[in-house]
């Protein structure tokens, strides 16, 4: 459909290659990524805030985010996209405070890696744009100090995208790919009514963090937000924060002449947060849509972790015991609250949802272990469509004696000997042939869990 970035299934082949066709060789890639990402949170968290309790409340709250822990044990490629905005941005932030050549070589060469992850990767240039903009507004002499890093930077960010840049050359109609068919901008999509559609589509990409989450139960518990309560109001209170901060230091930038390196710190941060939700709220099909604003969880994490710095702040303040206590206890209770909640929601009520197992059609894994359980001699006949048949065959490289075919293909068969018949979905009409072969044929129908059926059709 249209074409995808290559880099992340390229690893994952890789991980085939070592482990063999499992779903865990499949799920290895992004486990190390979104393990790497509570890292790389801790890292950039540390550094914008200047204090290892940030970096530590950041990568801990991105630990046990619900949004974290979902797309961290799915083979999609958009987990690597927090991973190269952390990792990348850290190495910027730090290479402008140390002012180390290797810095932003490692920062642009790993921003560059970005564009062969996901295609709402291709916004992030712009925030880096951002980032410069506000550094010029903040520092004095800022392209005089830094304008040998800031070329280092593009010729590393150029030499890691060159492959993507030499493709795109090519084919250029890959620019475009699926994106133009959802876009906001689509007659399709909105219908005569451009600015309608599009405060709808900010709408709903905003009200996912808090209020109402994307309906898809492969990136998300259905119908609830993506954030936890405490998580969430530690957000929604972390960026109307930031939000006031910002516009009162650059009231006081052009007012005062007041030179703060929090101003592009926390346009930074803004600039973060609404460039990669732009991915979600520029498509008008399938709103919220946690995947999209995947880029947005670093951030997200960032912002959260405000209030708890704040709370920590009065902490050390207070001598007296009992407000000591308090303001401990809110901490603690909150922290262990997330740790807890999330935990529960994914590994209990998520993992044991009948629903959660039809969208990511569990029965095609249970068909391809029970087909391991027939005899190698058997032949075995699997009905079932084009894209079911895939993990089936995936989770049997090296089956013999057996063939994918549609419905009609079988029915035009006459097959002979003792045979199998294994259907994704029950078909009548394979029913009445087979017993038309033999009347010793019975059909089995098979649950491994609720909802989670397949039929079988054996002597």
């Amino acid at each position: 459909n249209n074409g995808r970035e290559g880099l992340f299934i390229n690893i994952q082949a890789l991980s085939i290659k070592f482990f063999g066709s499992t779903v865990m060789a499949l799920k290895l890639a992004s486990i190390i990524f979104g393990t790497l990402t509570v890292l790389g949170v801790y890292l950039l968290s540390k550094e914008i805030f200047r204090s290892q309790r940030a970096g530590l409340i950041s990568a801990y709250l991105t630990t046990f985010s619900y949004w974290a822990i979902n797309f961290s044990r799915i083979g999609f490629r958009a987990i690597m996209v927090p991973l190269i905005m952390t990792f990348s941005s850290y190495f910027l932030l730090k290479g402008f405070r140390t002012k180390k050549y290797s810095d932003f070589i490692i920062s642009g060469l790993i921003f560059g890696l970005g564009f062969h992850t996901y295609i709402a990767f291709r916004i992030a240039p712009a925030i880096i744009a951002a980032l410069f903009v506000f550094m010029l507004i903040t520092q004095k002499h800022f392209l005089r100090s830094f304008w040998k890093q800031i070329l280092i930077f593009s010729v590393a960010v150029f030499i890691s995208l060159s492959p993507m840049v030499y493709e795109f050359y090519n084919h250029p109609e890959y620019l475009e790919s699926r994106s133009a068919s959802v876009s906001i901008f689509s007659p399709e999509m909105n219908e005569g009514s451009l600015i309608q559609t599009g405060l709808r589509s900010f709408g709903l990409s905003l009200v996912k963090y808090n209020f109402w989450g994307d309906q898809n139960w492969r990136h998300n518990y259905p119908p609830y937000p993506i954030l936890d309560p405490v998580m969430g109001i530690a957000f929604l209170t972390g960026i109307i924060y930031v939000i006031s901060k910002a516009l009162h230091l650059l009231w006081l930038r052009f007012k005062h002449d007041v030179h703060d390196e929090k101003l592009y710190l926390y346009f930074f941060l803004l600039a973060w947060f609404f460039a990669m939700l732009a991915p979600e709220f520029l498509t008008a099909e399938g709103l919220p849509h946690a995947l999209r604003a995947i880029g947005t969880l670093p951030v997200v994490m960032i912002l959260a972790t405000i209030p708890f710095l704040w709370l920590l702040g009065k902490l050390s303040k207070h001598t007296y015991s009992s407000m000591k206590i308090t303001i401990f206890s809110i901490l603690v209770g909150a922290l262990i609250f997330i740790g807890l909640f999330n935990t529960l929601k994914y590994f209990v009520f998520f993992q044991n949802n009948p629903k959660q197992h039809s969208s990511f059609n569990a029965n095609l894994k249970d068909i391809a272990y029970h087909l391991q359980t027939i005899p190698v001699e058997t032949q075995k006949y699997v009905i079932s469509g084009n894209m079911e048949r895939i993990p089936i065959k995936y989770l049997n490289p090296q089956m013999p004696n057996i063939s994918y075919l549609y419905k009609e293909d079988f029915l035009s068969l006459d097959p002979k000997g003792d045979f199998v018949v294994v259907m994704y979905d029950k078909e009548d009409d394979i029913i009445t042939k087979v017993r038309s072969i033999s009347p010793q044929y019975k059909v089995i129908e098979h649950e491994e869990f609720p909802g989670d059926k397949f039929w079988e059709i054996k002597k």
